[in-house]
């Protein structure tokens, strides 16, 4: 089937794909046949060609025969010896790439020699060049592709790491834990030898080599000892990682305060590399890292971007007690390393900035990611009962929804029964490799908790949805909340079984404004009621206060009690979250041609803009209109033309109706000059919230207010605030923007990232022809998966755009998926998921999404990873 080439191009499709992956099932674990204690690793690094002698100690695990299977990709033995008897070539066979050696006896030393070529290491997996640079990504499975090894994560060994390499080229050689020896070696070239003392699965083994400066620093421990800071960057780079580094310090201290958790090691490096398919790497005493969650400096990273620097290091910081100190044991259990540690960078996040707003920010990932993933084909369980190919089990239900079920557990046991669970998982299992089950038990036993129902979390897709009907008898003075909760079919579980979930509720009495407590009602069967007393006005129910379950929750508040709750509610995300469904009533009333008033849309925005009790970036939050994604989740079938026109032309009118009040508020939040400070960053929030909304207003001197702060901005969160709010229109100010910005960052790749994402997340009439041309410019490259996401995922992302009738924007990105694959398997199966919603989209739509995911399938040579994601999304 030939296809027409929109902007990333591809060869003509021809055979289809026969042969399917294996299926890898949880019920199949078994424990490791062979473990590692300890290996040695002898690195002679070259981009060109790297070897790689690895010694292992192997043990025979249990009473069996089998042989010792190590795991290659790619990986041709040179040599292999066993207890120093070099082995001939029938005395080993690969099978599939693992190299096969049938041993007698409990205990040997096994030593491999292999050669490879990170320079040609497109995949990004293993040990690959970037940048200059030769560093490496071993999870899930790219350790493989660096030597032979039994990889998988209940392998846990102690390494020791020997780096030969050019001096000129590579003066710096870092690994995992501390260094014990270096020098030269009189040839031009040098060495450097690491260990790390604690036994860690070979996923978190890692390496870097190349010409970097370092920011260094001290951190002092709660017992005293010194640890010494490294944050390793190009030395053009050293201004921008001040905050990283601030972040970590920050970070090393909220772990030994909330959590009692102290470093262990003499030393702890991160390492910014610029091509990476993750945003970080948690690898034992060095982090690896993209670069774009370590550099920032106000000229080139907005206040979102500083947020993000500070929650990625503090999250892989964390990850050194949980999911290094104690790991998983197999990959059906990656929430338990992943989940725990969002929980944890979101708290600490929260305790560093507002809780109110980065609740809100939580919740809306959640419900455009993991909310979306679990209302379609590639829906599965926090804890996945199989998969293909695990690259793609780094989903938001593992990381967002994994949080979730932490934060249920942590509100159901208070913060000191919290505590005293999370102590007791991490001195049960210090060194261990555990489960999701590991983690319950510790909190049934340390909190004093009940988790039987609760397990379920763990076992059943899908996002419950929860009918709550409240009923007020004035005779009795008691008031009735009747709740329902519904769990929908997802792929392979039709049917499921009621959860235990933690609702946090209030009654507000409707004539004094207050409520006389917040409590948690637990409902734990498909329909439950709990009664009220001492209830004498009509009561308005305020419930999932603080978002306190992910779930879905239908009221019968009426658009008054909205009003009243965006006015009255003392709980922050509740107050926001009346003023949206306020918002979504009207839109899905206008979509559905069945007017809803939007006078108190309208009056609510007024009421918190002119709140000055309210947080600037609260306020910021509260007036935004949900997306028009979101408002695509509201419908059974999504109408992309309708929801855009409907949000527009609210947006307009919202816009129109406060017109002199935006202008105010965008004035005088313009003066102070930067700062990081939660007020000053709230007020930039506010000030390109009202400039948004100015230029949606259709006022005349729209365009040129913003291009006024676009040319004076002396931050990065305006200057791309006011480019965004150019980019959806046609004016004259729109081009001259754009032009200036590529023109004033065109040799720095994180911010020209923003110039192309900026344009693909544009609502404009001409957006697939814009993100095509854009597909075929100089700057644009498949190579870097930043590059890609900021076109390729952020175009996907733009639901008007991506749908737009015609189906080219289909094709476009169905085209990059098939070309992409042939360089990076992960990063193209990320860009899969868009497509398969084509179930919530009419019949044209959904027809020609599927024909999409048909000639991506029936590419030759396509990756697992790739096959995995279109099969099940056309299931």
């Amino acid at each position: 089937m030939a296809t027409r080439h929109l902007g990333c191009g591809m060869a003509d499709i021809i055979a289809p794909q026969t042969a399917s992956p294996a299926v890898i099932r949880r019920s199949d674990y078994r424990p490791p046949a062979w473990l590692v204690p300890d290996i040695e690793l002898d690195f002679a690094l070259d981009p060109a060609r790297t070897q790689v002698r690895a010694t292992l100690t192997v043990e025979r695990n249990g009473a069996h025969d089998g042989p010792l299977r190590l795991d290659g990709d790619g990986l041709v033995p040179v040599a292999i010896r066993v207890d120093g008897k070099v082995l001939k070539q029938d005395q080993w066979h690969l099978e599939d790439g693992t190299l096969v050696l049938p041993l007698c006896g409990d205990r040997h030393e096994v030593e491999t020699l292999v050669e490879i070529a990170p320079q040609d290491n497109s995949k990004l997996m293993g040990l690959y060049a970037s940048g200059g640079l030769l560093c490496t990504q071993c999870e899930a499975e790219g350790f493989r592709r660096i030597t032979f090894f039994p990889d998988r994560p209940d392998v846990l060994s102690r390494y020791r790491v020997r780096m030969v390499a050019d001096k000129s080229a590579y003066p710096i050689l870092l690994a995992n834990g501390d260094p014990v020896e270096s020098g030269d070696l009189g040839d031009g070239r040098h060495y450097a030898v690491w260990t790390d003392p604690y036994p860690k699965p070979c996923y978190l083994f890692a390496l870097v080599a190349g010409d970097l400066a370092c920011n260094a620093d001290r951190f002092v421990t709660m017992s005293g000892r010194q640890v010494r800071l490294g944050i390793w960057v190009k030395e053009a780079d050293i201004p921008r990682t001040a905050h990283a580094m601030q972040a970590l310090k920050n970070s090393m201290a909220w772990d030994e305060r909330v959590y009692g958790r102290e470093y262990d090691l003499d030393v702890f490096n991160i390492v910014a590399v610029d091509d990476f398919n993750f945003g970080a790497m948690e690898n034992k005493g060095l982090n690896i890292f993209n670069s774009r969650y370590i550099l920032a400096d106000p000229e080139t990273a907005t206040d979102l971007d500083y947020d993000g620097v500070e929650g990625v290091v503090a999250h892989e910081y964390f990850h050194n007690w949980s999911g290094n100190r104690v790991t998983c044991r197999d990959w059906f259990q990656l929430s338990l390393k992943e989940g725990f540690t969002v929980f944890r960078d979101q708290n600490f996040s929260a305790d560093m900035g507002s809780h109110a707003v980065k609740r809100i920010e939580d919740v809306r990932i959640l419900r455009a990611g993991q909310f979306q993933e679990d209302n379609g084909p590639l829906a599965h369980p926090v804890r996945p009962e199989s998969y293909m190919e695990i690259s793609n089990f780094y989903t938001a239900t593992i990381y967002n929804k994994g949080a979730e079920l932490i934060r249920m557990m942590a509100l159901m046991a208070g913060p000191e029964r919290f505590r005293a669970g999370t102590d007791l998982y991490f001195d049960r299992h210090d060194g261990e490799a555990a489960t999701c089950e590991d983690f319950v038990v510790a909190m049934e036993e340390g909190a004093d908790l009940d988790l039987r129902q609760f397990r379920l979390w763990y076992e059943q897709a899908g996002t419950p949805r929860v009918k709550a009907l409240l009923s007020h008898d004035p005779a009795t003075a008691t008031a009735t909340l009747t709740l329902e909760q519904q769990i929908p079919p997802t792929p392979g579980q039709p049917d499921k079984k009621p959860m235990a979930i933690p609702l946090r509720t209030a009654l507000f009495d409707s004539a004094t404004g207050a409520h006389g407590r917040d409590e948690v009602l637990m409902l734990t069967e498909a329909r439950q009621s709990f009664l009220f007393e001492n209830v004498a006005h009509g009561p308005i129910l305020s419930i999932n206060r603080g978002f306190s379950a992910p779930v879905i929750v239908e009221t019968n508040l009426s658009q008054p009690d909205l009003a009243f709750l965006a006015a009255h509610d003392d709980d922050p995300f509740a107050r926001y979250e009346a003023m949206q469904q306020l918002m979504v009533n009207v839109l899905i009333g206008r979509i559905a041609g069945s007017p809803v008033g939007e006078d108190a849309v309208i009056e609510a925005v007024r009421g918190a803009i002119t709140n000055p009790a309210l947080d600037a970036a609260f306020v910021a939050e509260a007036v935004r209109l949900p997306s028009e994604a979101y408002l695509g989740d509201q419908m059974e079938r999504v109408d992309p033309d309708a929801i855009h026109a409907a949000r527009d032309a609210l947006q307009q009118r919202i816009g129109a109706a406060l017109e002199p009040l935006w202008r105010d508020i965008h004035a005088r939040t313009g003066a102070a000059s930067f700062s990081l400070s939660p007020a000053a960053k709230g007020a930039r929030k506010l000030r390109n919230a009202a400039l948004h909304y100015l230029v949606a207003s259709g006022a005349a001197d729209g365009p040129a207010i913003a291009f006024a702060q676009f040319s004076e901005a002396d931050n990065m969160t305006e200057r791309q605030a006011a480019l965004a709010t150019l980019a959806n229109g046609g004016s004259e100010e729109r081009e001259a923007a754009l032009d200036i910005f590529y023109n004033r960052y065109a040799s720095d790749p994180l911010t020209l990232d923003k110039w192309f994402q900026t344009q693909a997340f544009a609502l404009h009439p001409a957006i697939v022809d814009q993100v095509a041309e854009l597909g075929r410019h100089k700057d644009f490259t498949l190579a870097n998966p930043n590059r890609v996401r900021a076109l390729i995922g952020a175009f996907a992302a733009n639901q008007w755009g991506f749908h737009q009738a015609s189906g080219r924007g289909y094709a476009l990105v169905a085209d990059c998926i098939v070309a992409l694959d042939r360089i990076n398997p992960q990063t193209a199966a990320r860009l899969v998921p868009p497509l398969g919603r084509w179930r919530r989209f009419d019949g044209a739509r959904a027809a020609m999404m599927r024909e999409q995911l048909q000639r991506i399938l029936a590419t030759p040579g396509l990756s697992k990873d790739v096959m995995e994601q279109a099969g099940k999304s056309l299931d």
